[in-house]
C-alpha cells in the first residue's frame, strides 16, 4: 500500500479490497449525485460488485497501468481519485476523481489532483494528463480550470450514464506547461507502508 499525505489531516491512500465496505457506503450516500456524472457506477450497485471493481483497481495497479485511490480525511474515506490508465507508448494518462458532498468545497480534490499531476510528470515521467467531465459538471470543470488545465474540445455524446448520453469537456495539460506554471506542489514521495 502507498500514503501520500496532502495535508494535515488529508492523505491518498491506495484502495485495497478491506476498503470496499466503506467504499460502497460512501458511493450509496452519494449515489443521486453521482449518477449523472460517473459511469463506472452501475459496477458498484453491490458490495461485491465494489469489492471486484477494487480487485481490478489493484491489478491494473500491480500492472503498472494505473490505479485508484480514496482520499481520506482523518481516519474516513471521503472520495476518490484515479489514474485511470497510463499509456506509456503516448506517455499519457487521465485523471479521474469525485468526493463526498459533505466535504465539497475544501479544495481537496484540488490538491489531490495537484499531487496526482506531479506524480505523473515526475515519478512517471508522462508528456500528458488529461481530464474528461461532463459539460455540465461545473465542479469538475473548475478544478481543472484552477489548475490550468488547456480547455481542448467537447467530445458529443461519448459517455453514457444512467442518466444518458452526456458531452464531456477535454482538458490537458503537457509537461512543459505544468513545470513552467508553478502549480507544481512540493509533494513528498509515498510512503511505502
Amino acid at each position: 500500500m502507498f500514503e501520500v499525505r496532502i495535508g494535515p489531516e488529508v492523505a491518498l491512500r491506495l484502495l485495497e479490497a478491506r476498503h470496499s465496505d466503506e467504499l460502497y457506503q460512501l458511493i450509496r450516500q452519494n449515489w443521486e449525485r453521482l449518477r449523472v456524472w460517473v459511469p463506472w457506477l452501475r459496477l458498484t450497485s453491490t458490495v461485491d460488485q465494489t469489492r471486484e471493481y477494487v480487485q481490478r483497481s489493484l491489478h491494473r495497479f500491480a500492472n503498472g497501468k494505473g490505479f485508484s485511490a480514496g482520499i481520506w480525511l482523518g481516519d474516513q474515506l471521503v472520495g476518490q481519485i484515479a489514474l485511470e490508465y497510463i499509456d506509456r507508448d503516448n506517455r499519457l494518462t487521465e485523471i479521474g476523481y469525485w468526493i463526498d458532498a459533505g466535504v465539497e468545497g475544501k479544495g481537496i480534490v484540488t490538491k489531490a489532483c495537484q499531487h496526482l499531476v506531479d506524480y505523473a510528470f515526475g515519478e512517471l515521467d508522462l508528456n500528458r494528463v488529461q481530464i474528461r467531465c461532463a459539460v455540465e459538471n461545473t465542479r469538475s470543470r473548475a478544478i481543472a480550470q484552477r489548475l490550468g488545465f488547456v480547455e481542448e474540445g467537447v467530445l458529443r455524446q461519448v459517455e453514457q450514464l444512467e442518466t444518458g448520453y452526456v458531452d464531456l469537456v477535454i482538458y490537458g495539460m503537457l509537461r512543459h506547461e505544468w513545470l513552467e506554471s508553478g502549480r507544481n506542489s512540493k509533494r513528498s514521495r509515498p510512503n511505502q507502508c
